[in-house]
């Protein structure tokens, strides 16, 4: 499907047999969307590939021909299922050498020479750009329109200060959501429906939630004209109070 003009996309690949296992959990993607969002750039798909060569070069060729950027994370580590760099160089059909930079940044931090496995994670391939490591160990790095960044959170987020001046963006989206509350969604359905209808440039989504406290829906608008968004919103807290729910507030953001 053609993505409409003016709209940059973006396509994550999450490398981890430890992630496919259910041994840890996954909490990149949510910040990285996050981050695209303020830049203007849309995620429009995520993957998970295990810590297989072939797995990861099908899934990021697929995903670099059809979207604007790409951001890998895990298995760039300096043992021998961190094949990540490896992966990539194959995929740009180009060679993995030692970078200078990090060498120096390694042998600066362990003193003297630094072991083989450490040096695994000094190889980028031949083209890239480095991607700052703000946190600990070595950094990550650019090539074409793929980020490729650390598995472990608190690095990855790291690296992701180093990657959104790089990213040029479209216009930033827009979100509204308005919470009904002691409704179901079969109640909210039909007047979200129309609302939905009448702007198919936006994304209108229902999010129900159940608790203590009892249930009801959050209804999010995202758009990025702010003038339809705005407008959009009205129409819906209208259409849901037409249809006799009366338990509604509209938060801004």
């Amino acid at each position: 499907m053609a993505k409409a003009a003016g709209v940059v996309t973006a396509g994550v690949l999450i490398i981890g047999d430890e992630i496919l296992s259910g041994r840890t959990q996954d909490t990149n993607l949510g910040d990285i969307a996050r981050r695209l969002a303020v830049h203007g750039v849309d995620l429009a798909e995520a993957r998970t590939v295990p810590d297989e060569t072939a797995e990861i070069i099908a899934a990021l060729n697929a995903l670099r021909a059809r979207y604007d950027y790409v951001i890998t994370t895990g298995g760039i580590g300096p043992t021998h299922d961190d094949i990540t760099a490896d992966a990539v160089a194959e995929a740009f059909g180009v060679a993995l050498y030692e970078h200078p930079d990090i060498l120096a940044a390694m042998q600066a931090r362990w003193g003297g020479e630094v072991n083989a496995a450490r040096r695994r994670m000094a190889r980028i391939p031949e083209g890239g750009e480095l991607v700052k490591n703000p946190v600990q160990g070595p950094p990550g790095f650019l090539i074409g329109n793929v980020f490729v960044l650390a598995g472990v959170p608190a690095i990855m987020r790291g690296m992701l200060e180093d990657v959104g001046w790089r990213l040029n963006g479209g216009a930033t989206v827009i979100s509204r959501t308005v919470l009904v509350e002691g409704s179901g969604e079969g109640e909210i359905a039909a007047p979200l429906e129309a609302v939905a209808k009448a702007h198919k440039a936006m994304s209108l989504g229902s999010y129900p939630f159940f608790g203590p406290q009892g249930y009801g829906s959050n209804l999010v608008l995202r758009g990025r004209d702010a003038d339809e968004v705005e407008a959009a919103t009205a129409e819906l807290i209208a259409a849901l109070t037409a249809a006799g729910i009366a338990r509604i507030t509209r938060v801004e953001a």
